[in-house]
Parts: structure tokens; C-alpha cells; sequence
């Protein structure tokens, strides 16, 4: 087997787990999984990346800060911007993998109730033992947020590789200031998502479903 082959299969092993066991990772493995992300390319390599990783009852008490906005129906305050809309192909792509998450659950497209309740499953971390949240220089913008994007793909497919669950939420990026008041990080900063990881309830429904990926053909214009 070649590398590339071997990066293939864990870039398709990885997946967004939305339900984790309660052991927590070892410390020393989550410190592999960072060595690892490091090596992420970033411009003029300012390396913009920084991550805030709770264990224990520092994940616990997060998720219920964050679960007592949700409650308060406090109005999302991220740092970027969200989407302004998504259209044609990259709507059909959204629709589809909510689509597969509601039929894993149990859920019926109508059933706007439970479909609710899932979304909020986004801030208890779906019971991840762990999370981490990801935060770049403020100054940099964009670009730091870019490049913090590569750390995070970096991330996700290490732990991969470790035998560890994760799954990338910009749901929580949603309540910035909570997190930033909660877990100290500078106003100079932007928060841009966080990571839940663990290790994963392979039995549970919503681990079960994959969600495709265009064709290169799909993805390349060819010039020349």
C-alpha cells in the first residue's frame, strides 16, 4: 500500500461522530493527535492556530454554559459571519446530509419538535468527553481562519488515525462571547469552531450514516 493510499483511507474512515462514550481520551494521545496537526500548511507559516481542549469536569461545566444560552434564547453572536445563503448544488449537499442524520435518528422531516432537539445536541457536545475549540489572531482575519481550517482537517484525520472520534462544529462559534468568557481566550482572537472528540459509540444510529462526495470531475476545471 502506498501513502496515498493510506491517506485515502483514513480521510474515508473519518466522519462526524454524534455520539461518544464517556472515557476520556489519554492526555498523551491528544497530544499526538495535536503533533500531528502542527504540520498544517499556513501563509508566510504563522502557524495562527490555537486550541483550548477541555477533559473532566471542565467539559461538563462548558456544555452547560453553553446549553443555558440556548435556554435563554440568547441571539447568536459569532465572530464571522455565517453563510448568507446556500444555493443550487451546495443547498442540495446541506439538505441531503440533513436528510441522512434525521433518517439515522429516527426523525421524520416533519417532526420539527425532534428535529429541534437534535440541532441542540450541537452544545452538549453530544456527549463528547472532550472538546476542543479552535481560535485564530483577530488581526489575520480570513486568512488566519483559513489557514486554522487546515489544522482542523489536520486534527480530525489524526485522531482518525489514533482510533478517535470527532466531529467539527461551527454551532458553537455561534455563542463566541460565552466561550470566550468561559474558557479565557483574548478578545484579539477570533473563535472560530470547536472539535468534540472521543471515543465513539460505534451501535449508536447517527454514527451509521456517510455522506458522499462529488466526483473529481465534479471539482476540477481543467485549464491548458
Amino acid at each position: 500500500m502506498t501513502q496515498i493510499d493510506t491517506l485515502t483511507d483514513i480521510l474515508k474512515s473519518r466522519y462526524s461522530c454524534r455520539a461518544f462514550r464517556p472515557e476520556p481520551v489519554p492526555d498523551e494521545v491528544i497530544s499526538r493527535i495535536v503533533a500531528a496537526a502542527r504540520h498544517a500548511p499556513s501563509w508566510c507559516n504563522a502557524q495562527p492556530w490555537q486550541v483550548a481542549i477541555t477533559r473532566g469536569d471542565a467539559t461538563d461545566r462548558f456544555r452547560k454554559a453553553l446549553a443555558a444560552q440556548v435556554d435563554m434564547g440568547s441571539a447568536p453572536e459569532p465572530d464571522l459571519a455565517w453563510p448568507t445563503s446556500y444555493t443550487g448544488v451546495y443547498s442540495d449537499r446541506r439538505r441531503a446530509c440533513g436528510y441522512q442524520l434525521y433518517q439515522a435518528a429516527g426523525i421524520a422531516k416533519s417532526d420539527v419538535v425532534q428535529r429541534q432537539a437534535q440541532m441542540r445536541r450541537n452544545y452538549a457536545l453530544f456527549d463528547a468527553p472532550h472538546v476542543a475549540i479552535v481560535s485564530s489572531p483577530a488581526e489575520l482575519g480570513a486568512y488566519g481562519a483559513m489557514d486554522s481550517g487546515g489544522f482542523v482537517t489536520a486534527f480530525t484525520l489524526a485522531a482518525t488515525a489514533l482510533g478517535v472520534a470527532t466531529i467539527a462544529q461551527a454551532a458553537i462559534a455561534a455563542y463566541a462571547p460565552t466561550v470566550r468568557e468561559h474558557l479565557g481566550i483574548a478578545e484579539t482572537r477570533l473563535i472560530l469552531c470547536a472539535i468534540s472528540f472521543g471515543y465513539p459509540d460505534a451501535d449508536a444510529a447517527v454514527n451509521q450514516f456517510r455522506t458522499d462526495r462529488a466526483a473529481p470531475s465534479d471539482i476540477i476545471d481543467w485549464h491548458g
